[in-house]
């Protein structure tokens, strides 16, 4: 059986992260048995989640992992779209991981108070001495990195300005769809999914989260993907919860 490390569920939903989410809900797809287990990101490969082990394989990177289960289990996550389709759904794919995402990781880490809230308790184990010090110096990397992104050398609203231009292009390709390319669902919708979730969740207040409810199709596409591939998990509605 496929053993997927991850964070856990928290903040309000059934996985922390997105891209652990992203590889969980592949799998959720393929129909492959797996089972979840705890990690930390110093543990992958990579030094970040999610990673698999497969038998005598460990794979680490979504995207990687992905490959490895298309090219292993012969599942095809994009089988309905044409190959123009499907370059389409690789450069949404980019523009998520890429951008999108950032302006959740400012959201959660470079907001103080979300930081305070979320995910300042990942170091709540460490030794008392070193905890503040070891949450200072993950805050700050997070942030360098967050500017290194491209986003966090923007004024607050103008860096989410820039996400939303991306948030109104998944919102435009969605349209009346039940998924984004099309009837059914592909690769692409697990990741946009992760994101769109980790954005949406009760959990964090955020003008990013503010200004992506203003986007119905978006917040019901979530409570759609929840539904399908999370139905045990207590999710309130998106606009319910509003």
């Amino acid at each position: 059986m496929i053993v997927l490390y991850g964070f856990g569920a928290g903040f309000g939903l059934p996985e922390i992260s997105p891209f652990v989410t992203k590889t969980e809900v592949q799998l959720k797809m393929a129909g492959l048995a797996y089972r979840k287990e705890r990690a930390k990101p110093p543990a992958s490969p990579k030094g970040q989640l999610p990673y698999i082990v497969d038998e005598a394989e460990t794979i680490a990177d979504s995207t990687f992992i992905r490959a490895h289960l298309e090219a292993k289990y012969g599942f095809d996550f994009d089988a309905p779209l044409s190959l123009q389709a499907r370059a389409q759904a690789w450069a949404f794919e980019r523009m998520i991981e890429h951008h999108i995402y950032w302006a959740l990781v400012g959201a959660r880490w470079v907001d103080g108070d979300n930081f305070a809230k979320g995910p300042a308790h990942f170091f709540d184990s460490a030794p008392l001495h070193l905890r503040e010090k070891m949450r200072e110096d993950a805050q700050f990397r997070v942030a360098e990195n967050y500017l290194l992104s491209g986003l966090g050398r923007h004024a607050p609203d103008e860096d989410i300005d820039l996400a939303v231009r991306s948030l109104f292009a998944l919102s435009v390709q969605l349209g009346d769809k039940p998924f984004l390319m099309g009837e059914t669902p592909c690769g692409m919708d697990a990741t946009a999914f992760g994101a769109l979730a980790g954005i949406l969740t009760p959990f964090f207040e955020s003008a990013l989260r503010q200004r992506t409810e203003q986007f119905a199709n978006l917040t019901a596409y979530v409570d759609r993907m929840m539904l399908l591939y999370y139905p045990e998990f207590a999710w309130a509605p998106v606009q319910q919860a509003a």
